[in-house]
């Protein structure tokens, strides 16, 4: 061992950890004497290097380790119960308030964000090793107790009042640069976005542009979350619970700007930031259907495909925002979803087609919102209602609830949660989308303008249109009388989410008891024919391969070595006739001689 400073470095990304390594390479008294892409391996070298009497002088740690691995919390409270005396350097993303909150109440000692130059990192590095903190860019985090916990407050050192939620504006430099770059990322959006419009873009400069296009919009929200437009003192906030559903009317309006007010202040804390802004990247691929089967939003055009979905994002966002500024309370959800979803449908039809937008047909002119708006019943009842596990959303970005996967809890600050959120958001807007193209092909389905003006190009034949519908509806009957039962009976659902080829079919674990419960008729039937495959599979299979076993001896042992044994014979026969008749032939010739 050398008398240089020795790091681990834990991180899931081996190409962060090669080019951080070969980074500090350079510096003479740093060395990384291990590194480890989870918390697991991290523990068994610390262990290994102890056991040699190997000094480890610091910890290198990304937040997210892997999705199977506990919080991070967690990971460095165990880091810190075995090496209390161990420094951690946090290098991340996360650029929240809250986020780096929970990281030093973890137990971290500095964060640098990742991208930070080498120099500021070895910095913070020698500065952790002098028994110091560092957090880049990042006021003083000072922590109080609460009777119900520990409250987080962030105080600025230019104002110390306690008793209230007190803002101030940025100061001249925090808004100028935060208004230079919202503009130049603005332009830059602008300009890429004429370019992604240009129909005979090829596949190659499309892949750019999105690529392009993705960058800008993340550069963006970066900048918002670290420049905000006012600078918030957090501090605990008191007598903000909801009021009792007896209260009085006048103490209702009260409480509820209170909490207005409380939400001005902390919705950039939401989680539902951060996934509603991860579901907008998505929405930047091709969006290409690959789940093998039809599916309603596939007839439009890409662009109309995704200038829907972000709609209905935009709707379910305010929406979100009105529930939270109600009285709404977790268990009131169940029964509010549905009229929730409904209005949610009704909104983007609004929004996608134009309040007022008419089709001449014939002598006639069609208000198309309102004859799309006549399916309600049976878009509300094929589709809406179907849609998986909304309470569990609803509940995460309204009330940050727990989630349930796999029968374990998740806190919704774990990366497991909010990648389950994802999905879940995902395949909502997927399925409200669907449900709001349902009623077009129901009702103008081989109409020229509406062809023209939104359908994908290979599906404005009066042939292929036809044969999307019957697949749509062929689909529909499997599912209800085949896929559906045994979905239930299998525990689980399928969902719709973004990949970064298209749109595809994920499958999560559920309990689904009563749903089978409830199963009658041909579904019943299904799920019927589905248990007794189960019960005789198992016993066919050891039928059928024990006569198999018993048919292959037969025919190897026996009837092949029998067909041998005729076979030798005859070969040997053959064998002993040749050479009596050279014999034979040979003592004619002696005959003759003599």
């Amino acid at each position: 061992m050398s008398d240089r400073t020795s790091l681990i470095l834990i991180d899931p990304d081996p190409i962060f950890r090669l080019g951080l390594s070969t980074a500090l390479a350079s510096f003479a008294d740093l060395q990384i004497l291990a590194e480890a892409d989870n918390l697991k391996i991290a523990l068994e070298k610390l262990a290994e290097f102890a056991a040699k009497n190997y000094a480890v002088d610091l910890v290198i740690l990304e937040f997210d380790l892997s999705t199977n691995q506990p919080t991070a919390e967690l990971q460095c409270q165990q880091l810190k119960a075995q090496y209390p005396q161990l420094p951690i350097l946090l290098i991340s993303s996360l650029s929240r308030t809250d986020q780096l909150i929970a990281a030093k109440t973890a137990g971290i000692e500095g964060y640098c964000p990742k991208g930070t130059e080498i120099n500021v990192l070895v910095q913070a590095i020698r500065q952790l090793l002098a028994g110091q903190e560092y957090w880049h860019n990042f006021p003083t985090i000072n922590y109080s107790i609460q009777d119900s916990g520990i409250a987080s407050n962030l105080i600025d050192s230019t104002t110390s009042s306690i008793g209230d939620r007190p803002t101030r504006p940025p100061t001249t430099w925090h808004y100028q640069a935060r208004r230079n770059g919202i503009q130049q990322i603005n332009n830059s959006l602008a300009e890429v976005t004429s370019q992604l419009k240009n129909p005979n873009l090829s596949n190659l400069d499309w892949l750019f542009w999105s690529g392009r296009r993705r960058e800008l919009l993340a550069a963006r929200w970066l900048v918002n979350q670290l420049l905000p437009g006012d600078v918030v003192i957090l501090q605990p906030v008191q007598n903000t619970e909801l009021p009792l559903i007896d209260s009085q009317p006048a103490d209702r309006a009260k409480n509820t700007i209170v909490r207005k007010q409380n939400y001005l202040t902390e919705s950039s804390n939401l989680p539902q930031q951060s996934i509603f802004d991860t579901t907008r990247v998505k929405l930047q691929s091709r969006l290409q259907n690959i789940t093998g089967e039809p599916i309603e939003i596939e007839i439009l055009r890409l662009e109309k495909r995704r200038e829907l979905l972000e709609l209905i994002l935009q709707r379910l966002e305010a929406i979100l925002d009105e529930l939270r500024y109600s009285q709404v309370e977790p268990h009131q959800l169940p029964q509010i979803l549905p009229v929730v979803l409904r209005d949610l449908w009704q909104a983007s039809i609004h929004d996608f087609f134009g309040k007022y937008y008419t089709l001449p047909i014939g002598d006639g002119q069609y208000e198309v919102v309102n004859v799309l708006l006549q399916s309600a019943g049976i878009v509300q009842s094929a589709i809406l209602n179907k849609i998986p596990l909304v309470a569990e959303l609803f509940s995460y970005l309204l009330f940050e609830t727990p989630i349930v996967i796999d029968n374990a809890i998740y806190a919704p600050e774990t990366f497991a949660a909010k990648k389950r959120t994802e999905a879940l958001l995902e395949n909502l807007i997927i399925q409200v989308a669907n449900g709001v193209v349902q009623p077009l092909l129901n009702y103008f389905a081989d109409i020229e303008v509406i062809k023209e003006n939104f359908y994908d190009r290979s599906l404005v034949s009066t042939r292929e249109i036809s044969r999307f519908r019957n697949n749509l509806s062929w689909k529909y009957r499997i599912y209800q009388y085949i896929k559906e039962p045994i979905a239930i009976f299998e525990s689980r659902y399928s969902l719709l989410v973004f990949s970064d080829i298209g749109i595809k079919q994920v499958y999560v674990y559920a309990p689904r008891r009563q749903e089978l419960e409830k199963l009658r008729g041909i579904p019943l039937a299904v799920t019927l024919a589905v248990e007794a495959r189960d019960a005789i599979a198992p016993r066919l299979r050891a039928t059928v391969s024990f006569i198999s076993s018993g048919l292959i001896y037969v025919l190897t042992k026996v009837i092949g070595r029998g067909i041998g044994l005729i076979v030798r014979g005859i070969i040997q026969g053959v064998g002993n006739s040749l050479q009596e008749s050279r014999y034979g032939r040979n003592g004619d010739r002696e005959k003759k001689l003599d």
